[in-house]
């Protein structure tokens, strides 16, 4: 459970109708199978120790005999396992028969959950022969133990705070207001579902659909496990459709039609990480909850789980290419009302053949197409200087000749030059001085452009760049609206390579492919042989890992020991360990001296979960101590 890991198990056993010894035998070998696999919660379908489909069965006292029988078999049977199993069964309470889920742990009947809404429509009757279960917990007897019965139970365990969990069934998640609404609020992180839900066409989809938005919602893990082969088909086919949802997003899912287990791990301070972020996500009715503690030992967690190298980038084509269209438009819209606003006449954009340049002069000449104004009116300004080289000076001019805006080029060298002389600098020393004195002559000439034509200087930067602070404070820092504030690097590229996909021109084509096939570099130090010297992930790291730093960093407020430990299985095909934690070092003392550039920042469309506004999403004190975060690095 190290770093709230916990490893969930969704089962479906081959079962037969009314064969309680049967089910019951194969109920113990999954469990026991799944703490093989290091599982600390296992669910299993909707009345698995029966069989969903009995039919007036249910109301024979020989069943039901045997399938508390078979309850307390499976109690004893696995009272040496560290693992918690949450098992269908019908259950009488008060001469009442009732839809039950049983939790079983360490040897204990933990506590009996009632199925609150009872279906009876269309293939469903089940009124016939069960009782609505209620909310309010009593306590029963069972094998001598007092039990807790009701649905208001939320099992706990001292090895992992953040794990508490609560169980609804089947019918439950589809009412309007089903009761894993309360058990969140009340703090549940993941929510139990035995099901039993039947195929028919489509119903795969509306069921997928509810266990994501449920976990969304709620921000928790949904484990749903449904009745397989093995059920009755006098009328219907169960297909044993098993998934767990985290926040959203299925983690695993098995195939229907196959009585399988799956596997996966929730991170449930990733969610605890959402719900505090979240004001309007309150706990609210604690006390009409009882608290059952369970048994579990403090263990670490194998992470088994898919980790995405690049969480700012959809991994599906097509989901890329929506996300694409629509951060693109996003962009350019907020740009056009910027422009309207102003009454700007023209735009004004320093270009150099780099990523974020290319990306900003996109997003202008779709803002300008949108309100119908002439390209011409787009100003790309190309200013060569000491480390411009002919690869990047020839792709500004070929790109924005492509794209019919007007091209001015101003070359800075003597001007700089001449600034040197001005501040006694030595043009041979190629320090921060020299770098900067470039960038901010160039911001310099962009705004006196922009005041000549009546226009406004559109900013280039990348949030990359400004989680980093690789950016000349008052030099490419600055701009009227900077376009590009709230997409990472490893985003930016997949935009530019979409619109070239887009295009149909063959010159433009040609030209992106070659900017996405250029180094990144801020071209501020003389060119070697001919190439570029200066390459920016050289001198910063990485920045596919700087983007996942930022991520995990930002969205879910990860400590650095979690970040690594993640960012090390994402990466080991591409970096060592030590390799990241050193990168990881950099990002964390950057990213903490370098927020007097976020609090001044131009204003700038936020684009995905992750932005960096000073008047959004990330407000902090520009001279906030790192120390505790750098002290857990020197540890790990």
């Amino acid at each position: 459970m190290k770093d709230g890991f916990v490893r969930c198990a969704s089962a479906t056993i081959d079962i037969r109708v009314a064969d309680t010894e049967y089910n019951t035998e194969n109920i113990i070998s999954v469990i026991k199978e799944a703490v093989k696999n290091k599982v600390k919660l296992i669910v299993l379908p909707e009345l698995c120790i029966t069989g969903y489909t009995c039919g007036d069965l249910f109301l024979q006292k020989v069943l039901l005999d045997s399938a508390e029988q078979s309850l307390i078999r499976i109690v004893n049977d696995t009272k040496s396992l560290d693992i918690t199993a949450v098992i269908g069964l019908p259950y009488v309470v008060n001469q009442k028969l009732y839809n039950c889920a049983a939790v079983i742990n360490g040897g204990h009947i933990k506590g009996i959950i009632p199925k609150m809404n009872i279906p009876n429509h269309s293939e469903f009757y089940e009124t016939r022969h069960f009782a609505q279960g209620k909310r309010e917990v009593q306590y029963i007897d069972i094998n001598g133990e007092s039990v807790p019965f009701g649905a208001n139970i939320l099992f706990k365990t001292k090895a992992c705070a953040d794990f508490v969990f609560a169980v609804e069934i089947c019918e439950d998640l589809w009412t309007v207001l089903p009761p894993s609404v309360s058990h969140a609020t009340a703090g549940a992180t993941v929510i139990a579902n035995l099901s039993a839900s039947n195929e028919v066409i489509a119903k795969d989809e509306y069921r997928e659909m509810l266990v994501r938005s449920q976990s969304a919602k709620l921000y928790c893990g949904y484990i749903y496990s449904s009745a397989g082969y093995g059920e009755s088909t006098t009328d219907l086919v169960f297909s044993g459709d098993n998934m767990i949802a985290e926040n959203g997003t299925i983690l695993a899912r098995s195939r229907r039609f196959t009585n399988e287990c799956v596997y996966t791990e929730l991170d449930l301070e990733r969610l605890v990480g959402e719900r505090k972020k979240s004001n309007t996500y309150h706990i609210t009715g604690t006390e009409n909850y009882v608290n059952v503690l369970l048994d579990m030992k403090a263990e670490d967690t194998e992470i088994t789980r898919h980790v995405e190298k690049q969480p700012f980038v959809p991994s599906d084509n097509k989901k890329r290419e929506k996300r694409s269209e629509e951060i693109l438009s996003i962009q350019s819209m907020g740009l056009k009302k910027r422009l309207e606003h102003t009454r700007s006449k023209v735009a004004v954009i320093g270009v150099s053949g780099g990523l974020d340049s290319t990306l900003a002069l996109l997003v202008a000449v779709r803002a300008f197409d949108s309100i119908g104004k002439d390209r011409k009116d787009i100003i790309a300004v190309t200013m060569p200087c000491f480390g411009t080289t002919d690869r990047t000076y020839t792709n500004a001019v070929n790109f924005a000749k492509s794209l019919g805006v007007t091209l001015r080029e101003i070359n800075i060298k003597d001007a700089v030059i001449q600034h040197f002389r001005d501040i006694d600098h030595n043009p041979d020393d190629y320090d921060v001085t020299y770098e900067n004195s470039q960038a901010r002559a160039r911001t310099m000439i962009l705004m006196d452009v922009a005041n000549q034509c009546g226009g406004m200087v559109i900013g280039t930067g990348d949030m990359s760049e400004l989680a980093l602070g690789w950016a000349t404070y008052n030099g490419d820092h600055m701009s009227m609206y900077g376009v590009n504030a709230g997409v990472p690097k490893t985003l930016i590229r997949y935009l530019v390579d979409y619109e070239a996909h887009r295009t149909n021109s063959d010159e433009l084509k040609k030209t992106l492919k070659d900017i996405l096939d250029t180094p990144v570099s801020p071209e501020l130090l003389p060119p070697k042989d001919g190439q570029i010297s200066q390459k920016t992930e050289h001198i910063v790291g990485p920045y596919e890992l700087h983007d996942f730093f930022l991520y995990h960093m930002m969205r879910f407020g990860s400590a650095p020991k979690k970040i690594l430990r993640l960012a090390a299985i994402a990466f080991r095909s591409e970096y060592d360990r030590t390799v990241i934690l050193e990168w990881m070092k950099v990002f964390y003392r950057r990213f903490f001296t370098q927020q007097f550039k976020r609090s001044c920042l131009p204003d700038g469309p936020k684009v995905g979960s992750v932005a960096l506004s000073p008047r959004g999403d990330w407000r902090m004190p520009s001279d906030a101590s790192s120390q505790i975060w750098a002290k857990e690095l020197e540890t790990l």
